[in-house]
C-alpha cells in the first residue's frame, strides 16, 4: 500500500499502527512535495504497491506552497508570499493548484489499471469544492440547507439576504475546511450585525488579513464585518440558509458519520456552545446513539448511504449532517472525514476499519 501523504503526520502514524494491528507490512509513503518536484516517483513507488491512498497535502507548508505558487499561474496572478502560520491566503489559488494535481494524478493512474485507489482524485477534487459538492449532493436528491450562491462581499450579502428574506445565514469559503473562516452571520430589524467566526481578522496596511484560531471571535461592526466578508469574498465565498441544530444540554450538536465501502461507519455527536461544533474547536464528542431517536438514527444511515452513493469512486468518506424529526441534512462531504482517533466501530477504528474492506 502506498499513502501519498506528509511522513510523520497523524494521518500516517493512525494508518500505520492499523496496519500494525492487523499484522500487515507497513505502508509506503510518498511525500507530497517530493511527487509535484517529480512526478514521476509515482509510477516507481506504484510498482511495488497494488494500492493508493491520497491523504491531504496540508501538514506540509512546503507542498502547500507549491499548489499555490502553480494556482497563480494557472489564474495568471503574480505569485503571493507564503502564508503565516494560520493565515486563510489566496484559498481559491490554492485550489487550482489542487485541481490540477489531481488531474494529473488522474492521468498517471489510467496508465495503471490494476491500481487500486482509496478515493478517486476526481471526487476528492469534487468534495473539495464545497459549493459544487452541495450542488452535487442536491442533484442526488439529497436534502442540503438551502444555497443563496455565491457571495462576491459585503454589499451583495446584504442584497442576497433581502433577495431571499434572511436575517441568519452561513457563510463559507468554497475551499476551505475544518471550519476555517466560515462565518455564522445574523441581522436584526434594528440594524445590528453580528458575525462569529474562527477567522481572526487583522486590519492596518490598508489591507485585511484573516487567521484561522481555535479561539472563536465576534464581531459587530459594519467596518469589521465589511472587512471579514470582503476578504473572504476575494477568496470565494458562498452562503448557505441557516440550519437550526439540535440541542444538547446547554450547548448543540451536529454529527459526524464516516462511510466505508458505502456503507454507514463510525458515527460521533460534535457537541459545543458555539456557532461551530468542529471537534478541534474544543468541542466535545457524544454518543449518536444516545442522543438520537430511532427514527433519527434511520434518517441518519439512509442519508449517509444516498450521499455515499453520490460518490461512487470513494472507499472511505465522512459527511457532517443535522438530523431533526427524522430528516437528515447534509452540511458537507469529507473525502479526508476518517481523522476521528479513537472513535471504534464494530471494534475497529476508521482506519483498521477501511483496511478491512480491502
Amino acid at each position: 500500500m502506498l499513502l501519498l501523504a506528509t511522513q510523520g503526520s497523524k494521518r500516517v502514524r493512525l494508518m500505520q499502527a492499523a496496519r500494525a494491528q492487523l499484522r500487515l507490512p507497513p505502508a509506503q509513503v510518498l511525500e507530497w512535495r517530493d511527487w509535484l518536484a517529480q512526478p514521476a516517483l509515482l509510477e516507481g513507488a506504484l510498482r511495488q504497491s497494488g494500492r493508493l491512498k491520497i491523504e491531504p497535502p496540508g501538514d506540509d507548508p512546503a507542498a502547500h506552497g507549491l499548489l499555490l505558487d502553480a494556482g497563480c499561474r494557472l489564474l495568471d496572478r503574480p505569485p503571493v508570499e507564503g502564508p503565516a502560520h494560520g493565515e486563510l491566503l489566496a484559498m481559491d489559488a490554492w485550489f487550482a493548484g489542487f485541481s490540477k494535481a489531481m488531474q494529473d494524478l488522474e492521468r498517471q493512474l489510467v496508465a495503471m489499471p490494476h491500481i487500486r485507489v482509496f478515493n478517486a482524485p476526481a471526487e476528492i477534487c469534487l468534495m473539495t469544492d464545497k459549493l459544487a459538492c452541495q450542488r452535487h449532493l442536491a442533484a442526488h436528491d439529497i436534502a442540503i440547507p438551502a444555497l443563496l450562491g455565491p457571495v462576491h462581499g459585503y454589499d451583495h450579502l446584504q442584497s442576497l439576504l433581502h433577495e431571499h428574506q434572511l436575517d441568519r445565514v452561513y457563510l463559507k469559503p468554497r475551499y476551505g475546511s475544518s471550519a476555517s473562516g466560515v462565518v455564522a452571520y445574523r441581522r436584526n430589524k434594528a440594524g445590528r450585525q453580528q458575525a462569529t467566526t474562527s477567522a481572526a481578522l487583522q486590519l492596518g496596511g490598508g489591507a485585511a488579513r484573516l487567521f484561522n484560531v481555535k479561539r472563536m471571535a465576534r464581531y459587530e461592526t459594519r467596518r469589521d464585518i465589511a472587512a471579514l466578508v470582503d476578504a473572504l469574498a476575494a477568496q470565494q465565498l458562498y452562503a448557505e440558509a441557516w440550519l437550526n441544530k439540535p440541542r444538547c444540554g446547554d450547548g448543540h450538536y451536529d454529527l459526524r458519520i464516516v462511510t466505508v465501502a458505502g456503507r454507514p461507519a463510525h458515527r460521533v455527536a460534535r457537541i459545543g456552545q458555539q456557532m461551530m461544533t468542529n471537534l478541534h474547536l474544543d468541542n466535545r464528542r457524544g454518543d449518536a446513539a444516545v442522543l438520537l431517536h430511532a427514527d433519527d438514527l434511520a434518517a441518519l444511515e439512509t442519508t449517509a448511504t444516498l450521499a455515499a452513493r453520490a460518490f461512487p469512486h470513494s472507499h472511505v468518506t465522512g459527511y457532517d449532517l443535522v438530523v431533526r424529526h427524522g430528516q437528515a441534512y447534509v452540511l458537507e462531504a469529507n473525502a479526508f472525514g476518517d481523522l476521528l482517533p479513537g472513535l471504534l466501530w464494530q471494534g475497529a477504528d476508521t482506519y483498521a476499519a477501511q483496511l478491512n474492506h480491502v
